[in-house]
């Protein structure tokens, strides 16, 4: 196996790895209930739940890390940007389900009726950061990664047109969400989030079974060198 297939094969992987948080919105449902933290039964989901959302945010580190040494042949800034914004949503990731797992911990401690308000306020916290990372970072993600494949043509453009397409949508729908106008779960948010859903499952997909365009990795290496040649050529550093 190739070191290009090597890294299509673990991108692929990566990326429909970050597909098993899925269940989390069932999983979370007790949890996000009003008297919750006054209830008493398993807590097994909901830390399931947050254990598959960190999954989730390492996977997202990994897909663009793994990426990284070959879609910066494209043009290195913007796959910088591609980590980064992965890390922030990781990271923002991370940070929500620490205020979910703290309502666990209320509700096990035995916190009571005095810890109720807390307990809501740490689920609507988990609820904005999962809009401002989960929900909106995947379309910072797809302007950038969908950017660098469908200049390089990496894999075919009907890929990364999705998650360009889907964008706009995306962002529109996470500032009605934000200004109340729809619900994080209505059926207009949810249909918005389908084309970037289908572009990073249909991605994941294709670099698990076809990986790369062979000729595409060719010319980027190819036009790369050059550049490389060109600036170290005599007379180079003049021009």
């Amino acid at each position: 196996m190739s070191p290009h297939r090597k890294i299509s094969l673990a991108a692929g992987v990566l990326y429909l790895l970050t597909f098993v948080s899925i269940p989390t919105l069932a999983m979370y449902g007790p949890v996000k209930g009003a008297n919750y933290i006054l209830g008493a039964g398993p807590d097994t989901g909901a830390i399931f739940g947050g254990i598959l959302e960190m999954i989730v945010a390492l996977a997202g580190i990994g897909t663009a890390v793994a990426l990284f040494p070959v879609v910066k042949r494209q043009n290195e800034g913007v796959a910088l940007g591609f980590v980064a914004s992965r890390t922030l949503e990781a990271a923002g990731t991370f940070a929500s389900v620490a205020c979910l797992l703290t309502v666990v911990t209320l509700r096990q401690e035995g916190a009571g009726a005095g810890a109720v308000v807390t307990s809501h306020a740490l689920v609507a916290l988990y609820d904005r950061l999962f809009l401002i990372t989960q929900s909106l970072m995947p379309a910072v993600n797809a302007v950038l990664l969908g950017t660098l494949l469908y200049r390089a043509r990496l894999v075919p453009r009907v890929l990364p047109l999705l998650g360009l397409i889907g964008a706009p949508l995306l962002v529109t729908a996470d500032l009605a969400v934000l200004l109340d106008l729809i619900g994080r779960t209505s059926t207009p948010a949810l249909v918005t989030a389908l084309p970037i859903a289908l572009w990073e499952f249909s991605l994941g997909v294709w670099l698990v079974v076809k990986g790369f365009k062979p000729s595409a990795i060719t010319a980027l290496y190819s036009r790369t060198a050059g550049v490389d040649n060109g600036s170290l050529a005599p007379g180079a550093a003049a021009r």
